[in-house]
């Protein structure tokens, strides 16, 4: 089920491998080891719900999933794994697996990836996963399988399926073809169709950590620079988010934040020339970056001090901001105020296109009078 290479994936981040060409999986063990252990036993349910935050590995560990059981035949015919069992222990790929190097050309004939498309009118990726498309995986499973083997169906992810489209796959899953396999990455479990979810083997995963989110990126080429410490504090564990952090400097941005309230006041020049950053359409990457980072600032003080337990610091300087400003549950409680206040006014401010500069002024002008506040509840 191939889409032109020219169109951007709703499921992959820029620049970066696509799940189904990353060969090592992170952090998942158990996860993985419950899989085996069902298809080793003959016990593999028709349909696995993925579920855990967003960027830890969900659908690497779909697609692993998918390939082996795809490569398995069964009583059909011959292994295609070599001379290894036609169960292996893990869900590694050979290096020369026929079927890992077809997923990566998205040339399987067996396995079908629901996703968003690419809206051709528009020239965008649609916002929802349509029912038109969930039609077209009906063609696909009305197909049968050339060698009798089995299929593999993943969704990626099942948090973007509108209503029409849940329903439609809801029937698939109600009554499942024979030896298909579905595979359900889903960031946020709870919204989906309680049938859904009634009718798939749920297996959890958990944010990466710092090992494993180390090894994770570089996998990916890209190294820590000896703070994989910071990029698995603010990423949360996240490998999408780590990169993208890397990527686009998330770290000294945030580091940058924090020397601002260093002082426990806003450092008036330092937002001045901040501001002076995110103007202009060529800055909108940092203006939501320098949005979204000020939010992660606002919910670990509020979180220290909710917990009056310190995070690891994820910059320098952070903990000492923690110990002046969230020390205690009633500065918390200041800080989550503010927060749910700043993420309201930026939400519109993204909506209306209000201009960058000045809302990043009034974002942490309403931050310095927090400050003050903690100050007063300090005192």
């Amino acid at each position: 089920m191939a889409e032109p290479d020219t169109y951007p994936e709703a499921d992959r981040l820029e620049d970066f491998p696509h799940p189904r060409e990353t060969r090592q999986l992170f952090g998942h063990a158990t996860a993985e080891a419950a899989f085996v252990d069902a298809w080793h036993g003959g016990r593999l349910h028709h349909a696995w719900l993925m579920r855990g935050p967003k960027g830890i590995g969900k659908a690497t560990l779909a697609y692993r999933a998918a390939r082996a059981v795809i490569a398995d035949p069964g009583d059909t015919g011959p292994s295609l794994f070599g001379d290894a069992p036609a169960k292996p222990d893990t869900l590694d790929a050979p290096e020369d697996c026929p079927i890992q190097s077809r997923i990566e050309a998205q040339a399987e004939p067996r396995l079908f990836v629901l996703r968003r498309q690419w809206d051709l009118d528009r020239k965008r990726l649609q916002t929802q996963i349509s029912v038109d498309h969930v039609r077209a995986l009906r063609r696909f499973l009305q197909m049968s399988a050339a060698d009798g083997g089995w299929r593999a169906v993943i969704v990626d992810s099942a948090d973007e399926m509108n209503r029409s489209s849940a329903n439609a796959l809801l029937k698939y899953l109600e009554e499942p073809p024979a030896r298909t396999l579905f595979l359900l990455v889903s960031h946020a479990p709870a919204g989906l169709l309680p049938t859904i979810r009634s009718r798939c083997r749920t297996l959890d995963l958990a944010p990466l950590g710092t090992d494993a989110l180390t090894a994770a990126l570089e996998q990916t080429g890209i190294e820590a620079h000896g703070n994989a410490t910071g990029l698995a504090e603010l990423s949360a564990g996240s490998v999408g988010t780590a990169l993208k952090l890397s990527a686009e400097g998330g770290l000294t941005l945030y580091a940058g934040l924090v020397r601002l309230l260093a002082d426990g006041r806003v450092d008036r020049p330092g937002l001045m020339a901040l501001a002076g950053t995110v103007a202009g359409a060529a800055n909108a990457g940092q203006y939501r970056a320098v949005l979204d980072l000020a939010q992660l600032l606002l919910a670990r003080l509020a979180r220290a001090g909710a917990l009056q337990l310190h995070p690891p610091m994820a910059v320098p300087g952070e903990d000492a901001l923690m110990t002046q400003a969230a020390r205690h549950p009633a500065q918390a409680h200041l800080w989550a105020e503010t927060l749910a206040k700043i993420a309201a006014t930026t939400r519109h401010a993204l909506a209306v296109n209000l201009d960058p500069q000045q809302t990043v002024i009034d974002m942490f002008l309403e931050i310095d009078a927090t400050l003050g506040r903690v100050r007063a509840v300090a005192a």
